[in-house]
């Protein structure tokens, strides 16, 4: 199995890493120093504080990635109708394309492109960190889900290929329970860590961070209830402190954002549960200041 990996960052450069030990592989990101280095010195990954190094072909534009059974598609929000692009034009005829992005909405700017019986959804509970041009660092360990949809045969299939490259994963059915469990732990984590400018354990350990997160990811499960998404856990509060204890050490993606000066994905996170909120007449004010002061940070940067 050939897989594209759209999107080289923190998540995709970590997923490159692993999955390049088991199966064919190629990177398509437009960072052309990214690119660069990972071609000229191979993929550098931390690994419980030891470098390590693979050889991964990269591109920065589908002209030359050649054809792709499977795409997975890690890149920002506002990027993804371009990855949508990207996939169109290196997928086989009977590719398929999972998303493993941050947020909600972002499978179905891909089924505009691609059709919704070739887009499938997956989130993963690792942690990664992009230290620089091709430098990333495994900051977090945890599961990856993959949703069953569209094709259960090749969920399974890609579950397998996680495990061998020594990555756990599972298959599960229902594809909203996933997008609006993992949209719980970054509304919980991501604005928070980027404003305080922390690695996610801290908001664990400080009193008032872990209050701030308690109160977001209390306000974002009542949505979720309003809505009638079932999540894959008991206690949101607790499983976002779960996974902010086991990626203690990462920075999330919205922090190196906002210290890269970077558009963020606050509209795709804590955004989402405001719009949702107001649509099912749920109060959200945590989560508002926090999109409110996410995108005041990004307006200083500009």
């Amino acid at each position: 199995m050939c897989i594209a990996i759209i999107g080289a960052g923190a998540m995709g450069g970590l997923l490159g890493f692993y999955l390049s030990h088991v199966t064919e592989v190629v990177l398509i990101d437009p960072w052309a120093a990214h690119v660069a280095a990972i071609n000229a010195d191979g993929l550098i990954c931390a690994v419980d504080g030891v470098d390590q190094v693979r050889s991964v072909r990269a591109v920065a534009t589908p002209d030359h990635a050649g054809v792709a059974d499977l795409a997975l598609v890690l890149v920002k929000a506002h990027q993804t109708a371009w990855a949508a692009q990207v996939a169109q034009a290196i997928l086989a005829p009977q590719g398929v394309v999972y998303t493993l992005q941050n947020g909600v909405g972002n499978r179905e700017i891909l089924a505009q492109v691609l059709g919704a019986n070739r887009v499938g959804q997956a989130v993963t509970a690792l942690g990664a960190t992009l230290v620089g041009p091709g430098r990333v660092r495994h900051a977090g360990r945890g599961v990856t889900h993959i949703g069953a949809a569209p094709l259960p045969h090749l969920a399974h299939d890609l579950a397998a290929l996680w495990g061998r490259a020594g990555l756990p994963a599972e298959v599960h059915a229902d594809v909203e329970s996933l997008v609006w469990g993992k949209l719980l732990v970054n509304v919980g984590i991501n604005a928070l860590s980027a404003i305080l400018r922390v690695p996610n354990g801290a908001l664990a350990q400080l009193p008032h961070a872990r209050s701030l997160l308690s109160a977001a990811v209390s306000e974002a499960a009542a949505v979720a209830t309003a809505r009638g998404t079932t999540l894959p856990y008991p206690d949101p509060v607790a499983h976002t402190l779960a996974v902010a204890h086991a990626t203690a050490a990462n920075r999330s993606s919205m922090l190196q954002d906002v210290e890269r000066h970077a558009p963020t994905e606050i509209s795709t996170i804590n955004g989402a549960v405001v719009r949702e909120g107001e649509r099912l007449g749920i109060p959200t004010p945590v989560n508002q200041v926090l999109m409110d002061l996410i995108m005041a940070l990004e307006e200083v940067a500009v």
